[in-house]
């Protein structure tokens, strides 16, 4: 009996073994690295060794001795002629805008003109930025392995000379008002599909079989489009010149000169969200409202209660399961949309997954986007929590 239940457990673990393998490849894999990222950056730290070294007992207040300068000079030559110093330089540059020019300046100065004296007088010469505590506080920071400074700038935050943590300067802070601007504009995303996809899916569930299926089709064929045809699509309708405005002109119902801003800002960031992600609103709620039997209303109203009574006390406490679903998975999708944004949203328009992005592809600023990438996550998981809280996901239905 005991080998026998063994066996089957081993039969079960083997074949659940590939999909183990699969979710560790595509998504733990991929999730621990972003998490390592965001706060590892061993580049500086392996390229400076000695010059950080001798920077870990400096006070930070006044210029670093004479031996700290020599050394950091003699490394930032090696790097430049290996190539190497650029990576560097950049990522100090991060810290303390103008670095890189500055190292770099500085590495071409004393490999064509070595000091035969004192370098920090050499290196001063070269660049007055050296004479700044800053530029050393830069590079101090940059060398350190484990450093939680990338989620200090995510929130807009950093440290100052002694350590401590302050607010970035004004202009900035970016980031916290994406986060928010992102977060409030998916709430206004999930109303709005909710108030469009319950009538719908009223009528998808009250329907004649055979209409219901149309009705079906028209909902799905949006899937069956690429999401880039339907994006640029919104672009023909929306712009300035485009079939919206035109329509409006030749109506009478707006003057040439008053034709409608709707692209290239949040107005069409969100009409084109809606109806991206209008279908997974409406099928969540007709997999819910198909169960309702039509009778409970009927009864509901026999008893005396009006339309309005009966669906706030009857149909609309059975439908919640869809309504928290479509919901979640609404609020959750929009905001990791990165496409529609990116081509309709404009400068005003833009949400986090567009910095994410730029960090990612642009400025090669990879630690950034992983700890933006973090909080996103943990404060999706927070809402999650949040949520399972207050209305139980065992209360949640997508079928």
């Amino acid at each position: 009996m005991a080998n026998s239940l063994t066996n089957r457990r081993l039969r079960a673990a083997l074949l659940a073994a590939p999909l183990f393998v699969f979710v560790s490849v595509t998504f733990i894999a991929p999730l621990a690295t972003m998490m390592m990222r965001s706060v590892y950056e061993p580049v500086v730290a392996e390229s400076l060794p000695e010059t950080l070294a001798a920077l870990a007992d400096w006070d930070g207040r006044e210029l670093p001795n004479e031996a700290t300068f020599r050394v950091a000079g003699m490394e930032f030559i090696a790097l430049n002629e290996r190539r190497a110093l650029g990576s560097v330089a950049t990522r100090v540059n991060r810290l303390e805008s103008g670095m890189r020019s500055t190292m770099l300046g500085v590495a071409r100065e004393l490999a064509n003109d070595p000091p035969a004296g004192a370098w920090r007088e050499a290196m001063i010469a070269a660049d007055e930025d050296w004479a700044e505590v800053s530029s050393w506080l830069a590079v101090r920071r940059a060398g350190e392995r484990i450093t939680p400074r990338h989620y200090l700038n995510a929130l807009d935050l950093d440290r100052g000379a002694a350590g401590e943590i302050v607010a970035q300067p004004e202009d900035r802070r970016i980031y916290v008002t994406l986060l928010l601007r992102t977060f409030a504009i998916s709430a206004a995303i999930t109303g709005i599909c909710l108030l469009l996809a319950y009538p719908v899916a009223w009528l998808l569930a009250h329907a004649r079989p055979s209409r219901a299926g149309l009705l079906l089709l028209l909902v799905l064929v949006p899937f069956w489009t690429s999401l880039l045809v339907r994006t640029t699509s919104w672009i023909v309708l929306l712009q300035n010149q485009g079939v919206i405005n035109d329509l409006l002109v030749a109506l009478g119902i707006l003057a040439e000169e008053q034709r409608l801003s709707l692209i290239y800002n949040m107005t069409g960031t969100i009409i084109a969200m809606v109806h991206v992600l209008l279908p997974f609103m409406i099928l969540p709620l007709y997999s819910i409202m198909r169960t309702i039997p039509p009778r409970h209303m009927q009864a509901a109203a026999s008893l005396g209660g009006s339309f309005w009574q009966s669906f706030r006390r009857v149909y609309w406490p059975q439908s919640l399961p869809g309504v928290a679903a479509g919901s979640l998975l609404v609020f959750i999708m929009s905001i990791g949309f990165y496409i529609t944004p990116a081509l309709v949203g404009g400068r005003t328009g833009q949400l986090i997954s567009s910095m994410i992005a730029y960090h990612m592809e642009q400025s090669l600023n990879w630690g950034l986007a992983a700890a933006l990438g973090a909080i996103l996550l943990l404060l999706v998981v927070l809402l999650y929590l949040i949520y399972s809280r207050l209305v139980g996901v065992d209360r949640m239905s997508l079928s």
